[in-house]
C-alpha cells in the first residue's frame, strides 16, 4: 500500500489505486478550463438583475436561483483546481491553475457582490411581500437571514464590490504560507542507528515520525524539523501578522465591537459558547493530561519528557500494522449501527477512489475531506499503515458522510452547517470505531492501544487545536490593544500557553513554542477551537448511542441531513444536547480523565 523505499514518489510515479479519481469532476484540465470560461460567460445570467432585484418578486427569485446555480458550478471548478494543487503543489501547472482559479474567484466575487448589497438595501417589508408571492423563495430564507444579520456592519455596495475584488489579495497570506510550507521548505534526511538515511518531509514528520517508537529517531526527526522551521520563522510571522492585521482592521472599519465578534458571526455562535470551550477545557483538562504525561515519561523510561515525545507510543513493541483494506473493514463494521444508507456511502468512499493515500513530493500535509455539491466527496490522507491512520480515515469519512447526506437532502444554499458543528460527525465516527474495537477485545495491550488512539483524538481536538484557539484569542487581544505582532511575540504566546497547560511535566523548548508555524487553520478565522466543540458533541452522542442504541443513530442521521438549515445550537439540540451550557464540555473532559485513569491503572 505504501512506498516501501526511502525515496518519495513524484506524483507521476504514484500507482493509480493510491490516488483519488478526479475524472468524476472533470475528465481532464482542458474540460475544466472550458467550464471555467463558460462560468465567466454565464455571470450575465445573474448580473442582468443588477439594480433590478427590488422591482418584482419574479426578478428577485430569478436572480437568487441563477446565483445559486452559478455558485454550485464554481465550487466544482475550484474544488478540482484545489485538489490537484493539494495532491502535488510542486507541479507548475497545478500552481498556475490554482492561481488562475483564485483570480477567477475574485472576479466572480466582485461581479456578484451586488446580490448581497442590494438585499441589504431593500426594505424588510418588500422582501416579506416577495416571499408571500413566490413560494419558491422559501429555501432561500436562511441565506437571507444571514445576510440581513450583517446589515449593521455592511459598507456601501460600491465599497463591498471593491473589497470583493480584493479577495485574492486578502487571501494572499494563506497562499504564501501554504506555498512556503509545501514547496520551499526542505528538510535534512536523518540517520538511523545503522547509518541508513531516512527521508524527511512536513507530512512524514507529522504523520510518521511524531509517532515513531524509537526515541533516537523521533528526536532526530524533531531536530531536523525544527531546524527548518527556524529558517522561516520571521517570514511566517510577517505573513501571519498581515492576516491578523487585516481581520482586526476590517472589524474596526465595519464597527464590530471586536474582531472576535466579527469572526464568530458567520459561525452563528455566541461569545459565551466560544469562551466556554476555551476556558473549561484549557483549565480542567490540564491535570488529566499532566497525569498522562507523567505516565508516558515513566513507561518510556525517559529522564525528561520533551514536547516531541508526547505522541510516542506507550507500548513501542506493540504497534499493530493496519492496512487500508483492514481499516476499511474495521470502519464499516463499527459504523453498522448508523444503518444501511450511511454504510453504503462509506463503502463507496472506500472502494471507488474517493481517497488519496500516497505520500508524494508536493502533497499537502495532514488530512481533509472536500465535498463539492452534486459530486461525491474527496479525502486526502497520507497512509502510514497504522491504527492512527484508520482513525484519521474514519474521521474524514465522517465529514464525507455528513456532507453527502446534507447535499442529498438540501439545496446547495442550505448544505453546510456552521463550522462550530462541522467536526461533530467526523469525530463521532472515531468514537464509534474505538467503542467497536474495545468491545471486541479483552487483550490488555490491544485495549491500551485503542485507548491511546482515543486519547490521540482528544489530544488533537482538546489539546492541539484547543490550545491553538487559546493562542488566537491572545493574539487578537494583543493586536487589538495596539501592539505589534512579531516572531518573538508569537513564539512567547505559544510557549507560555504550552507551559501553563503542561506545567513541569513536559519540557517546552523553542521547537515546541514554534508550533504556531505548523497549522494553516490560523488563516481560516476562529476555526481551531471548533474542533473541541465538535468533539464535545460527538462525545455526548456516542455515549447516548451506547446507552440507547439505534434510535439515537437514526436521530443523528436526521441531524446530518438537516445540513445548514439550522443554527448550530438548534441543530445540536436536535441530538438532545445543549451547548449553551458548560455541562457537555465538563462531561467530555471527565470522560478523557477516565481514559487516562484506566490507562494508568493498566500499568499498576
Amino acid at each position: 500500500m505504501t512506498n516501501s523505499t526511502n525515496i518519495r514518489w513524484k506524483r507521476s510515479e504514484v500507482p493509480e489505486e493510491l490516488t483519488w479519481d478526479l475524472t468524476d469532476l472533470f475528465p481532464n484540465d482542458e474540460a475544466w478550463e472550458i467550464e471555467l470560461n463558460n462560468i465567466v460567460k454565464d455571470i450575465a445570467t445573474v448580473t442582468t438583475y443588477k439594480g433590478k432585484m427590488h422591482e418584482s418578486s419574479v426578478n428577485f427569485l430569478a436572480c437568487l436561483t441563477n446565483y445559486e446555480k452559478l455558485l454550485t458550478r464554481l465550487v466544482i471548478v475550484s474544488t478540482y483546481a484545489s485538489l490537484k494543487q493539494s495532491a502535488d503543489s510542486s507541479d507548475p501547472i497545478n500552481q498556475a491553475n490554482a492561481a488562475k482559479t483564485a483570480s477567477f474567484q475574485a472576479k466572480i466575487s466582485a461581479e456578484l457582490s451586488f446580490v448581497k448589497s442590494e438585499i441589504l438595501q431593500m426594505d424588510d417589508n418588500l422582501i416579506a411581500s416577495f416571499f408571500n408571492e413566490q413560494q419558491e423563495l422559501l429555501p432561500f430564507q436562511n441565506f437571507l437571514n444571514e445576510i440581513l444579520a450583517m446589515k449593521p456592519f455592511t459598507f456601501s455596495p460600491e465599497t463591498e464590490q471593491v473589497l470583493a475584488a480584493l479577495s485574492e489579495t486578502h487571501n494572499a497570506p494563506y497562499m504564501i504560507y501554504n506555498r512556503s510550507k509545501l514547496v520551499d521548505m526542505q528538510f535534512q534526511s536523518i540517520e538511523d542507528e545503522n547509518g541508513q538515511l531516512l527521508p524527511m518531509s512536513f507530512a512524514l514528520y507529522e504523520d510518521r515520525y511524531e509517532l515513531e517508537p524509537n526515541t533516537t529517531i523521533r528526536r532526530k526527526a524533531y531536530d531536523s524539523f525544527v531546524t527548518t522551521l527556524k529558517h522561516y520563522k520571521n517570514t511566517f510571522a510577517s505573513v501571519y501578522a498581515t492576516e491578523v492585521k487585516t481581520q482586526v482592521t476590517l472589524a474596526n472599519l465595519r464597527n464590530y465591537p471586536s474582531v472576535t465578534k466579527m469572526l464568530l458571526q458567520p459561525q452563528q455562535v455566541t461569545e459565551k459558547m466560544y469562551h466556554n470551550q476555551l476556558d473549561v477545557i484549557k483549565n480542567e483538562l490540564a491535570p488529566h493530561m499532566q497525569k498522562f504525561a507523567r505516565l508516558k515519561k515513566q513507561v518510556l523510561g525517559l529522564d525528561r519528557l520533551k514536547f516531541c515525545d508526547l505522541k510516542a507510543p506507550l507500548d513501542p513493541e506493540y504497534t499493530p500494522k493496519v492496512s487500508f483494506a483492514e481499516a476499511s473493514e474495521m470502519i464499516l463494521a463499527a459504523l453498522s449501527v448508523m444503518g444501511d444508507e450511511y454504510v453504503e456511502i462509506m463503502e463507496k468512499g472506500l472502494t471507488e477512489r474517493w481517497v488519496d493515500l500516497a505520500d508524494n513530493i508536493g502533497k499537502s500535509t495532514g488530512a481533509f475531506c472536500s465535498s463539492p455539491y452534486g459530486k461525491h466527496p474527496y479525502i486526502l490522507i497520507t497512509w502510514a499503515d497504522s491504527l492512527r491512520s484508520a482513525f484519521v480515515l474514519a474521521h474524514e469519512l465522517g465529514h464525507a458522510g455528513h456532507l453527502f447526506l446534507a447535499g442529498k437532502n438540501q439545496r446547495f444554499i442550505n448544505t453546510r452547517p456552521s463550522t462550530y458543528f462541522i467536526e461533530a460527525p467526523s469525530t463521532l465516527n472515531e468514537l464509534l470505531l474505538a467503542n467497536h474495537l474495545l468491545a471486541k477485545t479483552t487483550d490488555k495491550r490491544m485495549r491500551r492501544t485503542i485507548i491511546l488512539q482515543l486519547l490521540g483524538t482528544y489530544y488533537h481536538n482538546f489539546v492541539t487545536h484547543l490550545l491553538e484557539g487559546e493562542f488566537q484569542r491572545r493574539v487578537y487581544e494583543w493586536v487589538e490593544a495596539g501592539n505589534p505582532l512579531t516572531e518573538i511575540n508569537l513564539t512567547k504566546f505559544k510557549g507560555d500557553i504550552l507551559k501553563e497547560f503542561w506545567g513541569n511535566e513536559v519540557e517546552i523548548d523553542e521547537g515546541a513554542a514554534l508550533t504556531w508555524m505548523r497549522q494553516p487553520h490560523y488563516y481560516m478565522g476562529l476555526y481551531p477551537y471548533t474542533y473541541s466543540a465538535g468533539l464535545t458533541v460527538a462525545t455526548a452522542v456516542a455515549k447516548k448511542i451506547q446507552l440507547e442504541g439505534k434510535s439515537v443513530a437514526n436521530n443523528w442521521l436526521k441531524v446530518l441531513q438537516a445540513g445548514g438549515t439550522l443554527k448550530p445550537l438548534d441543530l445540536i439540540k436536535m441530538a438532545g444536547i445543549d451547548m449553551s451550557q458548560q455541562t457537555p464540555i465538563k462531561e467530555a473532559v471527565a470522560y478523557v480523565g477516565s481514559l487516562v485513569d484506566e490507562l494508568v491503572a493498566s500499568y499498576q
